[in-house]
């Protein structure tokens, strides 16, 4: 299956909006949950078996009036990010270079115009980065505050508005994604294609603690990103580093990936993955992130049954060579691979708490106590986490 970084981008050799395409995506099996905003309505105005047609009429018009209103309330934090970077191509004429221009999607998280969006829609090699405010205004003078590196699982980077130009910025609310359940509802905003500014889409959570595989089409490049909510609502190319937000019109999630080859299946960072990061650059004015320096998979009760896990929650650190980082934080504490991280400082990794999550509470720097199973045997170590690697 093909997965797709949902923001778009083109070159000077060609014209048309150019598709980048993710590579081999790994679903795992997770815990449903029942109801959900249509399904509760639903079962309020059933009525002996049947589904009275005015009040189905009721629900659709209240539903859509709900998404009017999120877009609304939420649409002037969400602003799109065009960007311009150096690109090189081979031709049988040899090598040559040009520039490259793309679009995502971002949202503003504080008044003085700091926003969160996709590393990848900000990669390294950018040269100029602007954005379009929804009312229409350009703002070319923004910066990168940072990124996480090319193999963080946080596909994440913070922009600054440098020069505003006399506008003021509305700051998105930010939701606690740990409460959301299988058929919530939830609405998409962002940047469509790189052309339609503040599209609106709806849809539910349809899964949550994915861990996909992405890559680019030649296969030059991969990225592992892990926890992820999965989502119907249509999230097209242009979307990348758009809010995913629940009924409270509360961001709840950050659009990521979409599988190409699929009917609406996209995916989203939950946002109490990025919320400590948040607070973090908005108190110092970078991007330092937590690094302990693992490649894992979030254990469900699937998984553990079907790889035989000892337990049926935890941070299962994968088996292959390179999943415990050389030189990493996880190296010097000790852990291994086939590793299970249960806990972080007595809290539990569970389906509303992801390692990354809890990592995400402590600054770097900070000693944290680890609880692990290693042959079906528990014990404790301690780890100081470092500053991740950024590019």
């Amino acid at each position: 299956m093909k997965l797709s970084k949902p923001s778009s981008s083109k070159t000077n050799w060609q014209s048309p909006l150019r598709r980048a395409q993710l590579l081999s995506v790994s679903f795992l099996l997770v815990l449903s949950f029942g109801g959900g905003f249509v399904g509760g309505w639903a079962a309020i105005h059933f009525r002996n078996g049947n589904l009275n047609t005015n009040s189905q009429k009721q629900v659709i018009s209240s539903e859509s009036s709900l998404i009017s209103q999120i877009a609304k309330d939420v649409g002037p934090s969400v602003v799109s990010v065009n960007v311009t970077g150096a690109s090189s191509r081979t031709s049988i004429f040899g090598q040559s270079s040009g520039t490259q221009k793309s679009a995502g999607t971002g949202f503003i998280v504080s008044s003085d115009g700091v926003i969160v969006t996709n590393r990848h829609v900000v990669p390294a090699g950018t040269t100029s980065v602007g954005i379009v405010l929804s009312d229409g205004t350009h703002l070319d003078d923004v910066a990168v505050l940072g990124r996480t590196g090319s193999s963080d699982p946080l596909d994440v980077a913070f922009l600054k508005v440098k020069d505003a130009k006399g506008k003021t910025f509305k700051p998105v609310k930010l939701g606690d994604s740990g409460k959301m359940q299988v058929g919530d509802k939830v609405v998409a905003i962002g940047n469509a294609l790189g052309q339609f500014q503040n599209t609106v889409t709806s849809g539910i959570i349809s899964g949550y603690g994915r861990d996909v595989e992405a890559g680019d089409v030649a296969g030059s490049t991969t990225e592992q990103l892990q926890d992820l909510f999965q989502t119907d609502a249509a999230i097209n190319e242009g979307n990348s580093g758009g809010p995913l937000v629940n009924i409270n019109g509360e961001v709840i999630g950050m659009n990521t990936a979409v599988a190409g080859n699929a009917q609406n299946i996209g995916f989203a960072i939950p946002v109490n993955d990025l919320s400590g990061l948040i607070k973090s650059v908005l108190a110092t004015g970078k991007l330092e992130r937590p690094y302990l320096g693992v490649h894992y998979i979030s254990i469900t009760d699937d998984y553990a049954t079907a790889k035989n896990l000892p337990v049926k929650r935890g941070a299962f650190i994968s088996t292959t060579s390179n999943s415990v980082i050389s030189g990493s934080p996880a190296a010097d504490a000790g852990l291994e691979p086939g590793d299970i991280i249960t806990k972080v400082n007595n809290t539990n990794i569970d389906e509303n708490n992801s390692l990354s999550t809890l990592l995400g509470r402590y600054p770097v720097g900070q000693k944290v106590s680890l609880t692990i199973v290693r042959d079906s045997k528990t014990q404790t170590v301690s780890a100081t986490l470092g500053a991740a690697p950024q590019v």
